[in-house]
């Protein structure tokens, strides 16, 4: 290109595909990103038939893998008119949206960065075989454009899009039955975890950076430590010494309770108030005041306790009781016959597996008859009510409790005829009131619901006669005790005095107020779920069913970049790249299967 500067002609560099750069012929890797309006580009149909990718990928990469997949079908699957609503009518031209789909698809079953992505795409002659077969020539573009795509579907009315186009594709194929298999696993953060002293600095800094010169001036006017809170880490400290370092968590309290009193009752913005709320919410979390009036580091662990500033929504979490970690949980929904992948959600690490578990069999609540179920949002993305796994335990009292008594889970009739809605999950999702909304929607259970527990190998709740119909227990020595319900619908039935002379005590409690048996609201629902499950046809079917999810979060995984560790920070972004991962674990599914389009739609291979 010659443009005319000053008189004369000069060459200067064109950028690749439309993308922006500077005067020095440097790419601009914020222009794309920051919203700059880009018009829709169409991908070149013509292919040069001697540098073409396809004579030369097609006797080497398989047909049924994701790369041959995408090369007959990405113009179906991902058409640039999908993403039209992205794009403005003028502006910059951008990199055709199909190429940038399939390569978003590739990137995350490779498990690649942005910038390993890009290099994949110029050099691999694969990828833009999977792109329709593009020249081998074809240019490339620069990482800001996967940037830039990731936030204009995020701002879209369907951020989702290419995770519930690959699912509906599937369902077109008939791969999308009427039987559900759950499960989580962890999704390590992509930021350090913090000790009390880094928290709260950290907050401190961050409501000074955020905030105008104005009000930083005035929060600065209030701090007494010796610190201009610009520098990132832990401040300057003896930390092998007590008094020092409660001098420093006492001084940093101040701090920011000071910086604190300074915004209360202003109107901020909403970014300066999620800053102040932050470091509201770390000096709350682990501080107590002493009787000296000094602030000191509280002993014990704040529930839902933030762990980082960086990245304020990541928590601890535990898969089991003896493995914990920090981050999030990536929840899937997938059919055990087909294995496709059929929802996803995204949580922090400490919520309970059960607390999504309406979310990811939304689409069964909803084709079934019943009233009480919650609708979709439309783009893939579900509500995320939260509910809570309580859990009771036999203590000191010998109160008898199961650990799912008033949790939410997941079981269900099991009645229903082989044609209705199945789902099936482990103790995480046994829980009684996911039974009783299961039940209620008309969708038979498989969820392995746990069993009684009582310390020291005691009788448990199984061993004593609960009728529901009559609010009574009656004991293996052959007592009865009331139950006296609760405003929440359980109760508890103790029994007191009578436990002072039975021969059977040493084996039912060491309580000197005698057994106790706590009752969960969901109690029949529960005691019914656990007969079921003494049925070895239901055993067999669960065996045969639920591990296969197992084996696709197997597949998710598989990659450290991108799969078990997070790329991004915060749990929108993390949702979002979670159900690309899903959708990619899909593609490659359907490509095993040999998905192909015909004059009659959508269909696999057939053995």
């Amino acid at each position: 290109m010659l443009p005319y500067v000053g008189g004369v002609f000069r060459r200067v560099a064109v950028p690749l595909c439309g993308e922006p750069f500077r005067e020095n012929g440097v790419y601009d890797a914020d222009v794309s990103a920051q919203g700059r309006v880009v018009t829709l580009r169409i991908t070149p149909r013509q292919a040069d038939l001697f540098r073409s990718t396809t004579g030369y990928c097609e006797s080497r990469v398989a047909p049924d893998s994701v790369y041959g997949l995408l090369h007959r079908e990405c113009e179906r699957l991902f058409p640039d008119e999908m993403f039209s609503d992205l794009f403005t009518d003028v502006g910059r031209r951008s990199v055709p949206p199909m190429i940038v789909a399939v390569v978003m698809v590739l990137q995350r079953i490779e498990g690649c960065s942005d910038r390993e992505a890009v290099d994949r795409f110029c050099f691999d002659a694969r990828w833009k075989y999977a792109a329709g077969g593009l020249d081998f020539d074809y240019p490339g573009f620069v990482r800001t454009v996967l940037v830039d795509m990731r936030a204009r579907l995020a701002r879209s009315v369907a951020p989702n899009r290419i995770f519930n186009t690959v699912l509906a594709v599937a369902d077109a194929a008939g791969l999308v039955g009427r039987k559900r298999v759950l499960d989580s696993a962890p999704i390590y953060d992509a930021v350090a975890t913090m000790d009390t002293v880094t928290l709260i600095r950290s907050a401190i800094r961050g409501l000074l950076k955020i905030a105008d010169a104005g009000l930083a001036a005035e929060v600065r006017a209030v701090l007494t430590r010796d610190d201009d809170y610009t520098a990132p880490g832990k401040p300057c400290c003896d930390f092998d010494d007590p008094e020092a370092r409660i001098a420093l968590v006492d001084a940093l309290a101040r701090d920011g309770m000071a910086a604190l009193e300074v915004v209360e009752g202003r109107e901020l913005l909403e970014t300066v108030a999620r800053a102040a709320e932050l470091l509201a919410t770390v000096l709350g979390q682990d501080l107590d005041e002493d009787e000296a009036e000094m602030f000191r580091i509280a002993r014990r662990v704040a529930k839902d306790r933030a762990i980082s500033t960086v990245d304020p929504q990541t928590r601890h979490g535990h898969k089991t009781a003896a493995r914990g970690f920090d981050g999030y949980k990536g929840h899937i929904g997938a059919d055990p016959e087909s294995e496709i992948i059929t929802a996803t959600h995204v949580t922090p690490g400490n919520a309970g597996d059960a607390s999504v578990a309406e979310d990811l069999i939304v689409d069964l609540i909803n084709t079934d008859t019943d009233t009480g179920a919650e609708g979709d949002t439309g783009d893939g993305r579900h509500s995320d009510g939260q509910h809570g796994d309580g859990q009771h335990g036999d203590g000191q009292h010998g109160e008898d409790a199961t650990p799912a008594d008033t949790g939410v889970g997941s079981v269900a009739d099991d009645a229903a005829d082989g044609d209705g809605a199945v789902v099936y999950g482990d103790n995480a999702y046994g829980t009684g009131a996911m039974h009783d909304r299961l039940e209620r929607a008309g969708i038979a259970s498989k969820c392995k619901t746990q069993q009684p527990v009582a310390a020291g190998g005691r009788f448990t709740k199984n061993h004593f006669d609960i009728d529901l119909d009559q609010d009574t227990v009656g004991c293996p020595a052959g007592q009865q005790a009331p139950i006296r319900r609760h405003s929440d619908g359980g109760g508890t039935a103790r029994f007191g005095q009578v436990c002072a002379g039975c021969p059977l005590r040493q084996q039912c409690t060491l309580s000197a107020a005698g057994r106790s048996i706590q009752i969960g609201a969901f109690e029949r629902q529960l005691a019914a779920a656990r007969e079921r499950q003494r049925d070895p046809a239901w055993v067999q079917d669960y065996r045969a069913s639920r591990p296969k999810v197992e084996r696709k979060i197997g597949h998710l995984m598989r990659r450290r970049h991108g799969g078990r560790r997070a790329r991004v920070r915060g749990n929108t972004k993390i949702a979002a790249d979670f159900s690309l991962l899903a959708a990619a674990a899909n593609l490659a599914r359907l490509a095993v299967l040999r998905l192909t389009r015909t004059t009659r739609g959508w269909t696999i291979a057939t053995a």
